[in-house]
């Protein structure tokens, strides 16, 4: 499962012993309570400081419970959308990886760095207009991806 691979990972590991070198907690702006920095994980990862998950089960509309959930899915659809645009392109990205642990971390950096260069100096070819999931009054419109 993904919260087994990320339970074993040196992120994973790193984290569970509380080492990740994480920035301090800083307040949101317009705020003051300070706010740990954290991952956005599924109802596969385990809780922790520094790892959002959904709460489980079904939350009536305009509870916190619920509506924390639909803002963590939000935030979440930002990484679905660049996890698509990668593997449209990076084709290396559709199926497991047969390499070795360390090589398919290279890959991935490799993958995250150009991903990340493309949408800096070539984001109208890289990701042209439509091409990522867009939200109108609650209702999601999918990219092309």
């Amino acid at each position: 499962s993904d919260g087994g691979v990320f339970k074993d990972s040196v992120l994973g590991k790193k984290m569970k012993r509380g080492d990740l070198f994480l920035p301090e907690p800083t307040p949101l702006p317009g705020r003051v309570k300070a706010l740990p920095y954290f991952f956005l994980g599924d109802s596969a990862f385990a809780l922790s400081e520094n790892l959002l998950k959904p709460f489980s089960g079904e939350h009536a509309a305009g509870t916190l419970k619920r509506i924390f959930n639909y803002r963590l899915s939000r935030a979440r659809r930002v990484v679905e959308n660049v996890f698509g645009i990668t593997s449209s392109v990076f084709r290396i990205l559709r199926k497991p990886i047969v390499l070795e642990p360390e090589k398919v971390e290279l890959v991935v950096m490799t993958i995250a760095y150009l991903h990340n260069y493309l949408r800096r100096n070539a984001r109208n070819i890289y990701t042209p207009p439509g091409s990522l999931d867009k939200e109108i009054d609650g209702n999601v419109t999918p990219g092309t991806w």
